[in-house]
């Protein structure tokens, strides 16, 4: 199991949500890369972190996973991109925004 990101106390969530993406971007272990995109989806459920996963490029890191050879790393993604999909398309319960290219094309 992967250990939590060293982050101080003191910068709080966009400094937490910070160290798991600089994580998942420099780690070698696929067990911590699975823990630390299962985390990132787990936040991008709240919407009062949608400023903060925006900010991060959250998304793009989710669509960028879609073309690893883990397959719980795709599963993952694939998830969320669903959930962020179908919320887009209800209205319901928030998303995060999608790339205006997907956006387009979902809507069409």
């Amino acid at each position: 199991m992967a250990q939590k990101p060293k982050v101080d106390p003191h910068v709080g969530r966009l400094g937490y949500l910070q160290a798991l993406v600089t994580e998942f971007q420099e780690t070698e272990s696929q067990d911590a890369k699975e823990q630390v995109l299962a985390n990132l989806a787990n936040f991008a459920y709240d919407p009062s972190n949608y400023q903060y996963l925006r900010q991060l490029q959250v998304l793009d890191l989710f669509l960028d996973s879609l073309s690893e050879e883990n397959e719980t790393l795709v599963e993952f993604a694939i998830a969320l991109l669903l959930k962020n999909l179908a919320s887009m398309v209800t209205g319901c319960c928030g998303s995060l925004p999608f790339p205006r290219t997907l956006v387009g094309t979902a809507r069409q």
